[in-house]
C-alpha cells in the first residue's frame, strides 16, 4: 500500500455510496472522491498547510472545497450516523457509555479572524457557525474544546466542540440529546444503558435526567459536594452511589483521545471555523467506526 493510500478497500466500501458523485452533466472533470477523502485525512494526520500537499492527492484548492463542501452540508454527521447504524445491527455498539472532553490549542493561523467573545456556543444547529468560532481563552491560551460520548469500546457516537473555557457539564446533555443510532425497525435509540464521566458531571440537572430517563449514573461526587450534603442534614438526601468497577472502564473516552490527537492538526486546531474543525473530527471518528466494521488493523 502506497503511503498516501490511507483507506483500505474495504474502509471505502463502507462510506463510498455517502460522498458526493458524478452527476452525469457536463463541465469539469469530477474528481475522485477516495483522493480526496485521502488527501483530507493526509493533511489533518501531518499537520501540514493546505498548499503544502502533495501532487499525488491533486490540486490543494480541490481537496479544500470538498472538504468544505462537505463540512458544511452535514456530509459527515451523516456518514457516521449511517456507520453506527450499521454498528448496532451488527452488536458491536457497547451502550455503556463514557463522556469526557479534551483540549486542543488553537494555533495563531486559526485566531485572526474577527470572534463575538462571551457568545454561547451552538448546541443545536451543528451546521451554523457559532459568533465565537468555538475559541476561546482558557488557562492554556487560546483554546477549542472536544466533547465526545463514546460507547463502551472507546468509539465515538456523538461530538461537539466548544471554547476552551466552557465547563464539561453545561455540555453534557446537548451531547446526549444529539446521540440518535437509527434501527432498521422501530424508532432510533437515544438512551443508553449507563453513562461514565469524571466528577465534572456531577450536577442535580444531570442526574436528575439520567435517573428521569432509566439511565445508570456511573459519575462520582465531588468532595463539596457531600459537603453541602452532609452539612443539610436529612434535607440533604440519600449519598450517591458509585459503582466503582465499572467507573474504572472510563478510561475508554481517555484512550480515544489519544488516538484523536495522534492527527495532528487536530492536536493544534489551524482551521478558523469550527464547522470546518468538527468535521475533520467526525472524519476521524468515521475512520474508527470503519477499522471496527472491517476488521482492519
Amino acid at each position: 500500500m502506497s503511503r498516501f493510500q490511507l483507506l483500505s478497500d474495504a474502509q471505502w466500501s463502507l462510506i463510498e455510496e455517502m460522498l458526493p458523485r458524478p452527476t452525469g452533466r457536463r463541465g469539469r472533470p469530477f474528481s475522485d472522491a477516495r483522493t480526496m477523502l485521502e488527501g483530507i485525512i493526509y493533511r489533518y494526520r501531518c499537520g501540514i498547510a493546505w498548499r503544502d500537499l502533495p501532487e499525488s492527492f491533486g490540486p490543494w484548492q480541490t481537496v479544500w472545497t470538498w472538504h468544505r463542501r462537505m463540512a458544511t452540508d452535514g456530509t459527515w454527521d451523516k456518514v457516521l450516523a449511517k456507520l453506527t447504524a450499521a454498528a448496532d445491527a451488527a452488536g458491536i455498539v457497547d451502550w455503556s457509555l463514557s463522556v469526557d472532553s479534551t483540549i486542543a490549542r488553537a494555533h495563531q493561523h486559526a485566531t485572526n479572524t474577527t470572534r463575538t467573545t462571551g457568545a454561547g456556543s451552538n448546541y443545536t444547529n451543528l451546521l451554523q457557525e457559532p459568533p465565537d468560532h468555538a475559541i476561546g481563552r482558557s488557562r492554556g491560551g487560546l483554546s477549542t474544546k472536544i466533547h465526545q460520548l463514546v460507547d463502551g469500546n472507546g468509539l465515538p457516537l456523538v461530538t461537539l466542540i466548544t471554547a476552551g473555557q466552557a465547563g464539561d457539564s453545561p455540555v453534557f446533555l446537548p451531547l446526549l440529546g444529539h446521540l440518535r443510532v437509527s434501527r432498521d425497525v422501530g424508532r432510533p435509540r437515544t438512551t443508553p444503558d449507563a453513562v461514565r464521566g469524571d466528577k465534572a458531571y456531577s450536577s442535580r440537572a444531570i442526574r436528575a435526567h439520567l435517573r428521569a430517563r432509566g439511565i445508570k449514573a456511573v459519575i462520582p461526587e465531588p468532595d463539596d459536594q457531600k459537603g453541602h450534603r452532609k452539612r443539610r442534614g436529612s434535607r440533604g438526601g440519600r449519598p450517591v452511589g458509585l459503582d466503582a468497577a465499572d467507573y474504572k472502564n472510563r478510561n475508554v473516552i481517555e484512550r480515544r483521545f489519544c488516538h484523536v490527537k495522534q492527527w495532528r492538526a487536530l492536536a493544534t486546531r489551524y482551521d478558523k471555523h469550527a464547522i470546518i474543525y468538527r468535521a475533520a473530527v467526525l472524519i476521524h471518528a468515521a475512520i474508527a467506526w470503519t477499522q471496527q466494521l472491517s476488521d482492519t488493523p
